[in-house]
């Protein structure tokens, strides 16, 4: 039985944010690392602790739809209906900026990003705190997001001032990003909600994004990445590229298939064969596999279908990040990290 962080915590957590403090806190995608959102002295320090480039914007997470008007100068109905629908949940809405949101929190762009989660432990902090909370991942710039407070432990250490406990975390990866700020849905970030579940929603497509959409979390074309170099190679590629990187040192594995009995492998993981729950497992095995001892880490490519469109986006940024490049001809679009 998991013990989801209680009232006592959850005061103390609200006490540290009105303070200035900082506090990671799970949501239902990954762990975040909150700050007051208002308080740019906080949300320096949230750059601080994770390394991340002040020009990198934050999401701010809200108690509620009712509390949109204070960060967000409008509010298109395609907003209001994506928020009707999928809040709270793993939805992030980019809307122009309301003049008091502080550049500290949107990288100095007139947008800002906003979404409402569906965590209990999240909702029970918004609700005590009573504003906003800035939240990226909590881990350092560029790395395995966290889905498990252990996770944020290891990763910040005392550079937080408290670590809400919620189990781990249901969805596993970053939320879906839909930039509204131009009147059209934009798809930044793919994730959980898929952009087929928007567009049923709205009745209009979702385009993608371009060089005119703005900065958001979550988005450079290196991110999401283990320590050690991270190959994302085809089914078909999988045993060849296995034999050659063994040459040179022990080899672990993340497949969608039993390990073959002659395989050169030091470390064989069989993933899940269904997009969600390997989404929900993917930054836990990355991290394992990174601490086996092995040199290399070579990654099964996921099936180019819609459902696995988001474990596709965060592989090809892992393998970018970590050095380790791809087999998979194709790379995410470049444009930043964010629950």
């Amino acid at each position: 039985m998991i013990n989801l962080a209680g009232s006592p915590d959850i005061e103390r957590a609200a006490e540290i944010l009105r303070g200035g403090g900082l506090v990671a806190f799970p949501t239902e995608t990954v762990y975040g690392l909150g700050g007051d959102a208002a308080n740019p002295v906080a949300v320096r320090r949230i750059f601080q602790a994770k390394g991340r480039p002040a020009d990198h914007p934050l999401i701010v997470h809200l108690k509620g739809m009712e509390d949109l008007e204070q960060w967000a100068r409008e509010i298109p109905a395609a907003a209001r209906k994506l928020a009707e629908h999928f809040w709270p949940g793993p939805l992030t809405l980019i809307f122009p900026r309301d003049p008091r949101v502080i550049d500290e929190v949107t990288g100095g762009q007139d947008t800002v990003g906003l979404r409402v989660p569906s965590h209990p432990v999240a909702r029970q902090l918004l609700e005590a705190f009573g504003g906003g909370i800035a939240g990226p991942s909590a881990n350092r710039f560029g790395r395995l997001s966290p889905t498990s407070a252990q996770h944020v432990r290891e990763e910040l250490g005392q550079a937080v001032d408290l670590v809400l406990e919620g189990g781990v975390c249901d969805v596993g990866i970053e939320s879906t990003i839909i930039d509204l700020s131009s009147g059209k849905p934009v798809l930044l970030r793919p994730g959980h909600i898929g952009s087929a579940d928007i567009e049923a929603v709205l009745g209009a497509p979702v385009a993608r994004s371009g060089t005119h959409t703005p900065r958001a979390p979550g988005t450079l074309a290196a991110h999401y990445a283990p320590s050690l170099p991270t190959m994302l190679v085809p089914a078909i590629d999988l045993d060849r590229v296995v034999r050659e990187q063994a040459t040179s040192g022990p080899v672990a594995v993340l497949a969608r298939h039993l390990r073959p009995r002659d395989s050169r492998a030091a470390l064989w993981h069989s993933a899940a064969t269904d997009a969600h729950a390997y989404a929900h497992d993917l930054y836990a095995l990355l991290r394992f596999l990174d601490r086996s001892g092995c040199r290399t880490i070579v990654v099964e490519s996921p099936p180019e279908r819609p459902e696995w469109e988001a474990v596709r986006d965060r592989l090809l940024r892992a393998a970018a990040g970590s050095g380790g490049g791809s087999v998979d001809a194709r790379t995410p679009p470049e444009a930043d990290d964010g629950t």
